[in-house]
């Protein structure tokens, strides 16, 4: 690919408007089921940026928001109790905002980029993802970038497929 990758981290005043507008997206709000007003988004991305245990993220190509990332320690989520995780254990939850990024590729290798970052931390030997079990498409990205399939799992506001991505095989499958 031809663009720059990178990420920021997301601010509340700077960027609320536009992830709110990309919660309202076709393709977004049905897995994230944050198609609610600006006022109560608002409140909603406050409380998980002051949340220690994640940090959320814009991706950027070439300069240009187009997505948006949590990066998380499962230690301390909800996921913890759906399987035995290590005590470096990371996860990560993505969309892409704009249609206009949809379908040229682009979220296979930003997700590549996201998981390279979260493994700079040298104590993590995994990322895990649960991905609705319906978003066939992203787990496929998933399953490209190196993600295996453990089993769907009831999670508060979904069924998720289980997956995760283990240092090992990632830097095998990426080595440059």
């Amino acid at each position: 690919m031809d663009k720059k990758i990178s990420f920021k981290k997301v601010e509340l005043e700077r960027d609320v408007d536009m992830i709110h507008d990309w919660m309202g997206e076709e393709h977004v709000h049905p897995f994230w089921h944050l198609n609610i007003s600006l006022e109560k988004f608002r409140t909603h991305l406050g409380k998980s940026l002051k949340d220690e245990h994640q940090t959320l993220y814009l991706g950027f190509l070439n300069d240009e928001a187009m997505s948006y990332w949590e990066a998380y320690r499962v230690e301390g989520d909800v996921l913890e109790k759906a399987y035995e995780p290590a005590p470096f254990d990371q996860g990560v939850h993505l969309l892409i905002g704009d249609k206009e990024f949809l379908g040229k590729g682009y979220s296979l290798p930003m997700l590549r980029e996201m998981v390279r970052f979260q493994f700079q931390e040298e104590r993590t030997q995994k990322v895990m993802a649960e991905p609705d079990i319906r978003n066939e498409k992203m787990i496929h990205v998933f399953t490209k970038c190196g993600f295996q399939r453990i089993g769907p799992i009831e999670l508060p506001d979904k069924t998720g497929l289980l997956m995760a991505c283990e240092r090992e095989g990632f830097e095998r499958r990426w080595a440059l």
